[in-house]
């Protein structure tokens, strides 16, 4: 019996040791040295001030900035989540006609043009920082009326951020808005309200 509890201590003590120390302490050393950035939040500097983060969606609600997927949690990083409505919610129903008829009326669109899936509906976490790069190609003419640049402009600033699919084949093209944002404030610079 003693000798049986001496080896489960033992064996507890390894594993402890290994699973609770060991283990994160070497992850914790591959994602610093290979993941550097990516292991300390993906965050974005100005003037070595953190100001965003490259993977998590903020409210950018002026014309002249490109507007994030609509998020459930009002873009709380806290309390990341979905709204849980099911497909059959009239609640769910009412905010997308909600949302469709902000999007028209922000984007100078009429009745008969479609409007992107990703600019009416949240993201399974309401963080995600992508759009589609028809909601962004919707948003390019806005955006440069605001800027008082051309929309040619605009658009060649779309394409250098567009993220292709994985390996060419997985997903689908997808632009960040907080990087696409501040290129546009880089290139064009900040405007002055």
């Amino acid at each position: 019996m003693l000798k049986e509890l001496k080896r489960t201590i033992i064996i507890f003590s390894a594993l402890g040791l290994l699973c609770g120390f060991i283990y994160p302490l070497m992850l914790n050393a591959i994602g610093e040295s290979v993941f550097k950035s990516e292991a300390n939040g993906s965050l974005v500097y100005e003037e070595e001030r953190p100001i965003a983060s490259t993977l998590i969606a903020q409210n950018f609600t002026q014309t002249y900035y490109f507007h994030p997927r609509p998020s459930a949690v009002e873009y709380d990083a806290a309390s990341s989540g979905a709204s849980n409505y099911g497909y059959t919610s009239q609640k769910l129903h009412d905010e997308i006609k909600q949302r469709v008829k902000e999007y028209r009326l922000k984007n100078n669109l009429n009745n008969s043009q479609k409007v992107p899936m990703d600019a009416v509906t949240t993201s399974g976490s309401g963080l995600d920082p992508h759009i589609s790069l028809k909601n962004a190609m919707i948003q390019a003419k806005r955006v440069a009326l605001s800027r008082g640049i051309e929309i040619s402009k605009v658009i060649n600033t779309i394409h250098k951020n567009t993220q292709k699919p994985y390996w060419g084949i997985i997903g689908e093209e997808k632009i960040n808005v907080v990087l696409l944002n501040l290129t546009l404030d880089k290139e064009f610079g900040k405007v002055k309200i």
